[in-house]
C-alpha cells in the first residue's frame, strides 16, 4: 500500500475507528448499526475563503423537494438564460465548483447549484444518494431547462443517475465520478476498521428499508441508458475515489470523452486550469 494511499484511509477521525471497533467486540449488530448511521451522515465542513466571493454574488433561494419532504438551498450566478446544473458531491457544498462557475459566467453561462440535504446550509444531518437525484429532478422541473451539468463524486453519480431517469441536457461532465455502489459500501467499512460481513449486512438492511437493489445506482448500470456525450475526468492519483471507475463507468458510455490527469487528487482537480479548459472546450463544441 502506498503512503498516499494510507493516509486517505486514515480520514476516518481515530475515535471513530476506536468506537467502531469497540462497538463490534460486544455485538456485529452495534456494530452495523453504528456504521450504517455513519454512512449517511454527511460532514458539513465550514466554507472556505476561496469560494465566498461565488457565494455572496449569487442569488439565493430555497426549494423545497415534496418526494423527500427536505427543502435545499439553491444558489444562483450569473445572468443568462443557458443554465449549467452544478453539482458537488459527498460532504460538499453548491459553491464548491466555483472556478468551474466563473469560467463558465465569462463564456455566456449562468450556473444553477444546490446545497443537498445535510450538506453546506440545507437542513438536516442524514443523507443518502437518491436525495441527490431527486433534488437534481426537482431543480429541473423548477428551474430549467438546463443546457448542460457536471458533477462531483457522488454529484456525478447522481447526474448519470438523474439522466438515466429523464433529466433533459445536451451534454454532462463527471469528475472523479465514483461507480459500484457495494465497492463504496466495503470501503467505507474498511475504513472504520470493521470486517466486510459488516457491509454485508448494511447492505441488506438499507435495502429491506428502501424496498430497492443498492447495484441499481452504480454509475455503469446508469451509464448503459445514456446516450448524449459525456466527458469523464479523473486523476490517477485520486485516492478517494480510484481511476479504475472512470474506466468502468465508460467503457458502458455510447458517446463519451475520457481526460485522466495526475498528480491532482480528488478534490484539486476541480481548480486545475487544464481540466477547466477542457471543459469549456467540450461544451462549447457542437
Amino acid at each position: 500500500m502506498s503512503k498516499n494511499k494510507k493516509l486517505a484511509q486514515t480520514k476516518v477521525p481515530r475515535h471513530i475507528v476506536i468506537t467502531a471497533k469497540i462497538l463490534y467486540l460486544f455485538s456485529s449488530y452495534l456494530a452495523e448499526k453504528f456504521a450504517r448511521k455513519l454512512f449517511f451522515t454527511p460532514i458539513r465542513y465550514k466554507t472556505p475563503k476561496r469560494e465566498h466571493p461565488m457565494f455572496k454574488n449569487t442569488n439565493k433561494s430555497v426549494l423545497y423537494v415534496p418526494t423527500i419532504n427536505k427543502t435545499i438551498a439553491v444558489y444562483e450566478y450569473g445572468q443568462s438564460d443557458k443554465k449549467v446544473l452544478l453539482i458537488h458531491g459527498w460532504s460538499g457544498r453548491g459553491t464548491q465548483l466555483f472556478k468551474i462557475a466563473d469560467e463558465l459566467v465569462k463564456n455566456g453561462y449562468s450556473t444553477l447549484s444546490f446545497d443537498a440535504p445535510a450538506h453546506g446550509k440545507s437542513k438536516g444531518n442524514k443523507a443518502m444518494m437518491l436525495d441527490f437525484i431527486v433534488c437534481i429532478l426537482e431543480l429541473e422541473k423548477k428551474h430549467g431547462p438546463f443546457e448542460f451539468a457536471i458533477g462531483h463524486s457522488l454529484g456525478g453519480m447522481s447526474l448519470l443517475n438523474a439522466i438515466s431517469r429523464g433529466l433533459d441536457v445536451k451534454k454532462a461532465v463527471i469528475i472523479s465520478s465514483g461507480n459500484n455502489v457495494i465497492e463504496i459500501l466495503e470501503d467505507f467499512v474498511e475504513r472504520l476498521g470493521l470486517p466486510i460481513r459488516i457491509a454485508q449486512k448494511m447492505k441488506r438492511n438499507i435495502e429491506r428499508k428502501y424496498g430497492m437493489e443498492m447495484e441499481s445506482l452504480s454509475s455503469d448500470i446508469a451509464a448503459s441508458e445514456v446516450e448524449i456525450p459525456i466527458l469523464a475526468i479523473h486523476d490517477n492519483h485520486d485516492f478517494d475515489v480510484p481511476v479504475h471507475t472512470a474506466y468502468e463507468i465508460t467503457k458502458n458510455l455510447s458517446n463519451h470523452e475520457l481526460m485522466i490527469t495526475n498528480e491532482l487528487g480528488h478534490r484539486k482537480i476541480l481548480g486545475d486550469k487544464a481540466v477547466i479548459q477542457r471543459i469549456m472546450t467540450f461544451i462549447l463544441s457542437k
